[in-house]
């Protein structure tokens, strides 16, 4: 087994190479002066299995295309099998048309994986399930769960009087699943958005009076759903509110907004390397996934069983 990082999110995959005692392949991931990417692979891989290891987050094309050029130059390289390791797997909202003569960018972003020469994706919580359909090679696909599982329970005393909430509908299988793993009750955010990137909380769906809720979400991007959210749930009467969320994209005023939010704090993974600014905001933790992807790794190359790492 080999470990091959590009540079999206290098402290993720150091720490996964000191999970499974691994090194990091040798290798340059370089740009020329207009900023072509180059890579170059120091080591022999010839007959390896190799992973990838690559979140596709801002700057999302710069990452796919570094991504690419290391598949393609491990394929070139004789390697046995290489499997696109993505935390964070970029495009993954457009996976449906929105509109007419609009793309599934999601599906585009799939057949370039595969055709760079991809054997195998390995990926965490993706936006919509049905992506996995989009991939014409195997892919694993791993829930966040069981590390935000633990996290709550290491800081909440009483669990019984934890409510998981779904910032929308299109979240509630995710939020139940959640729930169901804690043994708490779950509530629904209604909301009606206005136009992309605004929302306007219309309703509780739940009892929520005196509770310790937890909204649970896969991506939290400009927060503004969230932070409304949050709001809504405390004047609602909630004891405290807190966020957990998988992908802290976090982009424009998402700290300004988490900051000021009602939010007593918002836990993120990560999937997307963690930036100075989410470091010092006091209301933001990271929890790591490198066991979590690390042991799905060690599975996948030793040809065992990675859907029980969440029995």
């Amino acid at each position: 087994m080999k470990l091959l990082t590009c540079n999206s999110n290098i402290p993720l995959a150091k720490a996964m190479s000191k999970y499974l005692h691994v090194p990091l392949t040798n290798a340059s991931v370089k740009r020329f002066a207009d900023q072509e990417v180059f890579v170059e692979i120091h080591e022999n891989v010839r007959g390896e299995d190799v992973f990838v290891i690559q979140s596709t987050h801002y700057p999302a094309n710069d990452h796919i295309m570094e991504l690419l050029v290391c598949l393609d130059a491990l394929k070139r390289a004789s390697a046995k099998r290489v499997t696109a390791v993505i935390p964070y797997f970029g495009y993954a909202r457009q996976d449906r048309k929105m509109g007419s003569r609009t793309p599934i960018s999601a599906k585009l972003v799939a057949n370039i994986i595969t055709a760079a020469g991809a054997n195998r994706v390995l990926t965490v919580d993706l936006h919509a399930g049905q992506i996995q359909g989009f991939f014409d090679i195997p892919l694993d696909h791993l829930y966040a769960a069981p590390v935000i599982v633990n996290d709550i329970k290491n800081n909440y005393k009483n669990p019984k009087n934890i409510v998981i909430v779904s910032p929308d509908v299109g979240g509630v299988v995710r939020a139940r699943s959640l729930a169901n793993r804690i043994g708490a009750d779950l509530a629904i955010v209604d909301k009606r958005r206005e136009r992309a990137g605004q929302s306007e909380v219309m309703n509780i769906i739940g009892d929520i009076e005196g509770r310790d809720c937890i909204l649970f979400d896969d991506i939290v991007d400009s927060a503004g759903t969230l932070c409304n959210a949050a709001d809504a749930l405390k004047k609602g009467g909630a004891k405290s509110v807190a966020a957990y969320v998988t992908h802290g994209v976090l982009s424009g005023k998402a700290l300004e907004r988490v900051a000021n939010s009602a939010l007593k704090w918002l836990v993120i993974t990560d999937t997307i390397m963690t930036t100075e600014a989410v470091k010092k905001a006091k209301n933001i933790r990271v929890v790591s996934v490198a066991p979590l992807l690390g042991e799905a790794i060690k599975r996948i190359s030793e040809e065992t069983s990675v859907s029980s790492l969440f029995d």
